[in-house]
């Protein structure tokens, strides 16, 4: 079955464009002007990946990301038209999956549509993950079934902080670097912006109770990046 694709912007012309590029790419799309349609559309329906713009009529993309994130993990790729790094992050820490600043080519725009639903495939597939379950401390990591449990209470967690998790805690006491990450977690060349790997660290801990300052789990190494601190019992 195809893939189905929710585009939520009130550029016309635009929607027009990136509608026509992912059907001629096999994708099923449906299209939205306001954030208040595309809120009802995305609930009451089931899509693969939403295409969504911070900048709408009637309710702003991040409220219409906020109602989306109480009940779906579906994939979301936030488009803005402003530079600017407090929508990026805000966006990021609500939990959108990705960004793309306008204007944006075709070539990069298909580029991230195809990497967020390769991932999201996968996550819902349990087909990547094999080993075994891990305990280290109050968690409870699950490859085989991507669940992960604080103190025996499940953790909802996007595909891709379950992607970052199992990342660092599969290679727990080592240290990557911020690019290491992007490489491993995202699947695709290292664009020189930390909004993506910043916001999804701050997203997981989190979930997980982990506080930055004083992290028992996901510790920042200063001048490095970040590496995963813990035994497995």
């Amino acid at each position: 079955m195809n893939n189905k694709i929710l585009v939520i912007d009130d550029d016309i012309d635009l929607c027009r464009l990136l509608k026509n590029n992912l059907e001629t790419e096999g994708y099923m799309v449906t299209v939205c002007h306001d954030g208040e349609s595309g809120t009802l559309e995305a609930v009451r329906n089931s899509y693969h990946m939403i295409v969504l713009d911070i900048m709408l009529p009637k309710k702003s993309g991040f409220d219409v990301l906020s109602d989306i994130r109480k009940t779906s993990h579906v994939p979301i790729l936030m488009l803005t038209a402003k530079n600017s790094e407090v929508d990026k992050v805000s966006g990021l820490r609500m939990g959108a999956d990705d960004y793309l600043t306008k204007p944006f080519s075709s070539y990069e725009f298909s580029a991230r549509v195809a990497s967020l639903l390769r991932r999201y495939t996968v996550f819902n597939s349990n087909s990547e993950y094999s080993e075994q379950a891990i305990d280290i401390g109050n968690l409870h990591i699950d490859p085989s079934t991507h669940k992960v449990r604080l103190n025996g209470t499940g953790v909802d967690l996007t595909a891709k902080e379950f992607d970052l998790m199992y990342f660092l805690v599969k290679n727990r006491g080592k240290v990557f670097t911020k690019k290491q990450i992007y490489s491993a977690v995202w699947e695709d060349e290292y664009v020189f912006d930390d909004n993506n790997i910043m916001a999804l660290i701050h997203r997981l801990r989190k979930k997980i109770g982990d506080d930055s300052e004083t992290a028992q789990y996901i510790q920042t190494v200063w001048g490095i990046g970040y590496r995963f601190s813990g035994e497995e019992e």
